[in-house]
């Protein structure tokens, strides 16, 4: 005689398909947790560490140095980053990243003077940017076909947006209210607080990684050489890639950075300014939201042309705004288009890149995006003292507009 439970096992209809979709669904929302962590405690340095240097007695020109060694580390140790991460794939990197964030962030803590802070923006730029490239990659090498690239993407890249805001508000709440968990006799107790949350948030991180099963590895010719980064600029469909994310990245870029200037040039307040920012953020977010519902539907060409052909657009209309509303509008709408780029550009990547070098076509990318952070605030400063603001929006702009071009031709 069959038992009950026998019985109860027999009429229930295993769907191992359906078990399956939901085990991958809940991996990606942990990498998605994971990376949202380490990303915020960065994000919050980056508002902590200016704020302690100026409270220091150091001047803008130290804060900006201090701001662009956050984005410097990951220039130069991009491409090693994503050659580890070809060699050890995942958890290795991204515990390495989440050790050494922990001690950028603890070195503050302990020792809060303007050269230690300056160790600490390297130690965070560098942890990032080398667990993200492993993070990417892992998450590339995961998909099945060319629609869930896509789709992992967009809900991979809401991470950075929510980490903009969680890194930031806390370490913010944290300079003001939380001294007296350290004893507000401590000096500069409301800092070593903020530092001390952005050095726990990698560890709560890595509670979500460990678990993460390794992919298989990418098997190699026995005596053949180790793949080289720089061979696959030789391949014109990188070229064209690369190009058309540093035009769209310069022109996040020009968006952060004119804006104010625009704003203050109009006599709009800093609280104005700030709502005309979050605009283009919170557009950002929603359109990577909404993508991976239509991911099917969306060609990596197209949406990277259209994106390039609204900003520029909009880059055109955008000295002629007077208003905060209509400032506001121009910014919601690059926020959607400069949005939905990044998806498109990661699924293009690791369509392009052979999977044995997808950490080092990582890398690139991520070299060239933080090269362009560090440089193009320099050139836009300097051209904005000397032709004006309105003239750095129309050269990017018309730059942009040719680059379309280039965006078009990955269609094939």
């Amino acid at each position: 005689m069959n038992s009950p439970e026998a019985g109860a096992a027999a009429e229930a209809p295993s769907d191992p398909e359906a078990s399956s979709e939901t085990s991958r669904a809940w991996a990606l929302l942990r990498l998605i947790c994971g990376h949202i962590c380490l990303h915020a405690s960065m994000a919050g340095m980056r508002l902590a560490a200016p704020l302690l240097a100026l409270q220091l007695g150091r001047s803008a020109v130290h804060v900006g140095f201090l701001l662009a060694l956050f984005s410097l580390s990951q220039v130069f140790l991009a491409l090693p980053a994503g050659r580890y991460a070809d060699r050890h794939g995942l958890r290795r990197p991204m515990g390495l990243g989440v050790l050494v964030a922990m001690v950028g962030a603890f070195l503050s803590l302990l020792f809060p003077v303007f050269p230690v802070l300056c160790v600490s923006a390297l130690c965070m730029g560098a942890a990032t940017g080398g667990a993200s490239i492993a993070l990417q990659r892992h998450v590339g090498r995961a998909a099945r076909n060319h629609t869930e690239l896509k789709r992992v993407f967009s809900w991979l890249a809401i991470g950075p947006a929510v980490s903009n805001f969680v890194g930031p508000v806390s370490a913010g709440l944290l300079i003001d209210f939380g001294g007296g968990a350290l004893g507000d006799a401590l000096p500069l107790a409301g800092f070593r607080a903020a530092f001390l949350c952005m050095a726990l948030l990698p560890l709560v991180g890595w509670c979500f990684i460990r678990g993460t099963s390794e992919l298989p590895s990418v098997g190699q010719a026995p005596g053949a050489p180790a793949p080289s980064a720089w061979v696959l600029l030789r391949e014109p469909a990188m070229r064209r890639l690369l190009l058309v994310n540093w035009l769209l990245s310069s022109c996040w870029d020009v968006h952060t950075f004119v804006v104010p200037l625009l704003g203050h040039e109009r006599a709009l307040s800093a609280s104005v300014i700030g709502t005309i920012l979050g605009g283009f953020a919170i557009a950002a977010a929603v359109v990577r939201v909404a993508m991976p519902l239509v991911a099917a539907h969306l060609k990596e060409a197209v949406v990277l042309t259209c994106a390039m052909l609204i900003t520029a657009a909009l880059f055109a209309v955008y000295p002629f705004t007077q208003s905060a509303w209509a400032m506001g509008l121009c910014s919601v709408g690059l926020g959607l288009a400069l949005g939905s780029v990044q998806p498109m550009i990661m699924s293009t990547l690791h369509q392009i890149t052979p999977q044995a070098q997808h950490g080092q076509a990582l890398g690139l990318r991520l070299m060239t995006i933080n090269f362009s952070s560090v440089v193009m605030p320099v050139l836009f400063g300097t051209a904005g003292a000397v032709v004006g603001v309105s003239v750095v929006f129309w050269t990017v702009g018309t730059l942009v507009a040719l680059g379309s071009r280039v965006a078009w031709r990955l269609r094939a």
